[in-house]
Protein backbone atom coordinates (compact mmCIF):
# COMPACT_ATOMS: atom_id res chain seq x y z
CA UNK A 1 0.00 0.00 0.00
CA UNK A 2 2.98 2.23 0.85
CA UNK A 3 4.06 2.55 -3.14
CA UNK A 4 0.13 3.26 -3.66
CA UNK A 5 0.78 6.30 -1.45
CA UNK A 6 3.49 7.23 -2.97
CA UNK A 7 2.31 7.37 -6.93
CA UNK A 8 -0.57 9.31 -5.55
CA UNK A 9 1.73 11.72 -3.71
CA UNK A 10 3.51 12.25 -6.84
CA UNK A 11 0.92 12.69 -8.91
CA UNK A 12 -0.51 15.20 -6.69
CA UNK A 13 2.87 17.03 -6.36
CA UNK A 14 2.40 17.30 -10.53
CA UNK A 15 -1.11 18.76 -10.07
CA UNK A 16 -0.04 21.68 -7.82
CA UNK A 17 3.41 22.40 -9.86
CA UNK A 18 1.23 23.19 -12.67
CA UNK A 19 -1.82 24.59 -11.06
CA UNK A 20 0.79 27.49 -9.23
CA UNK A 21 0.91 29.13 -12.98
CA UNK A 22 -2.84 29.15 -13.00
CA UNK A 23 -3.00 30.75 -9.50
CA UNK A 24 -1.14 33.86 -10.07
CA UNK A 25 0.79 34.11 -7.13
CA UNK A 26 -2.38 32.45 -5.43
CA UNK A 27 -4.32 35.83 -6.40
CA UNK A 28 -6.75 33.52 -8.09
CA UNK A 29 -9.25 31.85 -5.61
CA UNK A 30 -10.06 28.32 -7.32
CA UNK A 31 -6.94 27.69 -8.93
CA UNK A 32 -5.38 28.68 -5.18
CA UNK A 33 -7.32 26.71 -3.03
CA UNK A 34 -7.08 23.18 -5.63
CA UNK A 35 -3.39 23.63 -5.51
CA UNK A 36 -2.98 24.14 -1.99
CA UNK A 37 -5.17 20.97 -1.39
CA UNK A 38 -2.78 19.01 -3.95
CA UNK A 39 0.40 20.01 -1.85
CA UNK A 40 -1.21 19.60 1.28
CA UNK A 41 -2.13 15.96 0.02
CA UNK A 42 0.82 15.76 -1.73
CA UNK A 43 2.62 15.68 1.77
CA UNK A 44 0.41 13.84 3.53
CA UNK A 45 0.57 10.63 1.20
CA UNK A 46 4.47 11.04 0.76
CA UNK A 47 4.36 11.30 4.78
CA UNK A 48 2.21 7.81 4.66
CA UNK A 49 4.26 6.33 2.39
CA UNK A 50 7.43 7.50 4.32
CA UNK A 51 6.22 5.12 7.73
CA UNK A 52 7.06 1.90 5.13
CA UNK A 53 9.47 3.07 2.57
CA UNK A 54 12.71 4.25 3.68
CA UNK A 55 12.65 8.31 3.71
CA UNK A 56 15.56 8.07 0.93
CA UNK A 57 13.72 5.83 -1.55
CA UNK A 58 10.54 7.51 -1.12
CA UNK A 59 11.61 11.01 -1.75
CA UNK A 60 13.25 9.95 -4.82
CA UNK A 61 10.74 8.62 -5.99
CA UNK A 62 8.33 11.67 -5.06
CA UNK A 63 10.73 13.97 -6.81
CA UNK A 64 11.16 11.93 -9.93
CA UNK A 65 7.11 11.16 -10.33
CA UNK A 66 6.65 14.96 -10.01
CA UNK A 67 9.59 16.07 -12.04
CA UNK A 68 8.64 13.82 -14.99
CA UNK A 69 4.85 14.89 -14.13
CA UNK A 70 5.64 18.33 -14.46
CA UNK A 71 7.73 17.84 -17.61
CA UNK A 72 4.94 15.71 -19.37
CA UNK A 73 2.00 18.09 -18.18
CA UNK A 74 4.22 21.40 -19.23
CA UNK A 75 4.79 20.49 -22.73
CA UNK A 76 0.77 19.08 -22.98
CA UNK A 77 -1.24 22.03 -21.00
CA UNK A 78 1.58 25.15 -21.97
CA UNK A 79 2.90 24.25 -25.03
CA UNK A 80 6.83 24.01 -23.41
CA UNK A 81 9.16 21.99 -25.58
CA UNK A 82 10.31 18.63 -25.37
CA UNK A 83 13.51 18.24 -27.86
CA UNK A 84 14.95 14.70 -27.92
CA UNK A 85 17.97 15.62 -25.37
CA UNK A 86 15.30 16.48 -22.66
CA UNK A 87 12.88 13.36 -23.84
CA UNK A 88 16.26 11.14 -23.04
CA UNK A 89 16.81 12.61 -19.93
CA UNK A 90 12.99 12.51 -18.72
CA UNK A 91 13.35 8.49 -20.06
CA UNK A 92 16.53 8.46 -17.82
CA UNK A 93 14.69 9.44 -15.10
CA UNK A 94 11.87 6.60 -15.50
CA UNK A 95 14.69 4.40 -15.51
CA UNK A 96 15.96 6.01 -12.33
CA UNK A 97 12.61 5.58 -10.83
CA UNK A 98 12.12 2.06 -11.54
CA UNK A 99 15.89 1.40 -10.82
CA UNK A 100 15.25 3.03 -7.69
CA UNK A 101 12.12 1.31 -6.57
CA UNK A 102 13.67 -1.96 -7.37
CA UNK A 103 16.75 -1.98 -5.35
CA UNK A 104 15.34 -0.62 -2.16
CA UNK A 105 15.89 -2.36 0.95
CA UNK A 106 12.12 -4.77 2.30
CA UNK A 107 10.28 -2.71 4.55
CA UNK A 108 11.34 -3.33 8.05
Amino acid sequence: MAWFFLIVAGALEVVWSLGLKATRGFTVLWPSLITGLAIVGSMYFLARAARTIPIGTAYAVWVGIGALGAAIGGAVRHGETITFARGAFLLLLVVAIIGVKQTSAAPT
